[in-house]
């Protein structure tokens, strides 16, 4: 098990996964010591379990499951990365995946069930009670990524005409109610919700007072079929705790809680950052050949595009051989217009993902970024004029590049927000590509703007 002690290099002995608990591991396992191995994943939240089982290889991550025994958590389930989940499961015996599963609320058996084949669907429903097992099948089948797959069903609810008294009197008797909740929800005799109440007021009202008359000012319903992004927007925007969710007919179905909903937009801000670098949904306990086969595709769009860029180079040979300085100087411009790009366009992207960027305000956005690009590009402009000016001597060979830088950061900013924009309006994800165009944008302007003007301005 040498793998293990070189897991995690740190220095902070407060970080969970530190070098005396891998040791700990190690040998724990080395031993096949059941109960020095608890002992040591005794202090650990669920998801730092699953951080190690990630990092680990797969002959001892399955060697750790077997010696773990029956003190697999379910939890560790719902933290894994989807990447080994399956892998995990498999190695499960049936009477621990059992166990594991039915520690687990709806909502997090759905979003398990959500990256596992089918064979493996089929066995971790079989690991639920009928009931559960009815509900999840129902669960499932609502669309894709919307909010009937994000909800729990696990909801207390609470008919309109009763009092903080009833209510709490309701509470203490249930045996069922949900391992985390922040409101009981008001329904109607169709028990179509029409109100919460926090338990904070809840357990701060005398029992006699009715809970219509605590019920929260911020309440809102999503229908199931709603997209997971929207409800995750929403939560943000106005500041939600939980929200019950209703179907086409308006009844309670489910409520969807904070901590899903910033789940959500979590995963969303990180595929948003993996897109931007061409990388789609990867993870570091991916395989070479899956590394491979999600790298290339975008690598030889890369090398199409950089393809053109040197078809505009080549139109200008007899200006290169001319002034040799202009190869020295070249990677610069398009080196600054493409920074410049990027900067524009991860803006531009991140404000179409929180809607901020609209078509209401779109131009406005366009005029800014131009008129950035345009200070910028006179402010480098001198600097790099100068530099070329001293440094090769030729007055006119600081004119040109400075000229060019100015032009090419214009283009960085303009094509750094209406590539996204376009993108989005072609119904296609803006972080998906826009850096791949927004480059071969920049680096064709600026070697055509920099050349361009060498050959009418130095020839």
């Amino acid at each position: 098990m040498a793998e293990a002690d070189d897991l995690i290099e740190t220095d902070d002995d407060a970080y969970a996964l530190d070098r005396d608990t891998m040791r700990l591991v190690r040998e724990a396992l080395e031993a096949e010591d059941r109960d020095s191995l608890i002992a040591a994943m005794e202090p650990l939240h669920p998801a730092d379990i699953a951080d190690l089982l990630e990092q680990l290889d797969e002959g001892p991550r399955h060697k750790f499951i077997a010696v773990y025994g029956h003190a697999f958590d379910g939890e560790i389930l719902s933290e894994l990365d989807e990447s080994i989940r399956e892998d995990v499961i498999a190695a499960l015996s049936p009477a621990v995946l059992t166990d594991a599963v039915r520690e687990l609320e709806s909502d997090d058996v759905v979003d398990l069930l959500e990256t596992l084949e089918e064979p493996q669907q089929g066995v971790i429903l079989d690991a639920l009670e009928r009931p559960d097992r009815i509900a999840i099948e129902r669960a499932m089948g609502f669309p894709d990524g919307s909010a009937g797959r994000l909800m729990q069903r696990e909801v207390v609810t609470a008919p309109e005409h009763w009092t903080v008294g009833d209510a709490i009197d309701f509470m203490r008797a249930s045996l069922d109610l949900p391992e985390q909740f922040y409101h009981i929800v008001l329904v109607d005799p169709r028990y179509r919700p029409i109100g919460h109440v926090t338990l904070g007021k809840v357990m701060s009202s005398d029992r006699v007072t009715p809970l219509a008359d605590i019920r929260e000012d911020s309440y809102r319903t999503i229908p199931a079929t709603q997209d997971e992004e929207d409800v995750a927007y929403a939560f943000n925007q106005y500041h939600l705790i939980s929200a019950p969710v209703v179907d086409e007919d308006g009844r309670l179905v489910g409520v969807i809680t904070i901590d899903d909903a910033m789940t959500v937009l979590s995963e969303e801000n990180e595929e948003d950052l993996l897109l931007l670098a061409g990388v789609g949904d990867e993870s570091i306990a991916d395989r070479t050949i899956q590394i491979v086969r999600q790298r290339f595709p975008w690598l030889l769009v890369n090398l199409a595009t950089a393809i053109l860029a040197s078809l505009v180079i080549a139109q200008f040979e007899d200006v290169l051989a001319a002034v040799v300085a202009l190869a020295v100087l070249m990677p610069i411009v398009a080196s600054m217009g493409g920074n410049a790009g990027t900067q524009s366009m991860t803006v531009a992207v991140r404000a179409i993902a929180t809607r901020d960027l609209t078509g209401s305000n779109a131009w406005r956005i366009v005029r800014r970024e131009t008129a950035a690009g345009f200070l910028n590009g006179a402010g480098f402009a001198v600097i790099i004029g100068l530099v070329s000016m001293v440094w090769f001597g030729n007055a006119m060979l600081g004119v040109v590049i400075a000229m060019a830088m100015v032009i090419n950061l214009v283009v960085a900013g303009l094509a750094g927000v209406l590539v996204p924009i376009a993108m989005d309006k072609f119904g296609v994800d803006p972080a998906l590509a826009s850096g791949t165009f927004v480059t071969t944008v920049t680096d064709v302007v600026g070697f055509f703007a920099f050349l361009g003007l060498a050959a009418v301005v130095l020839l």
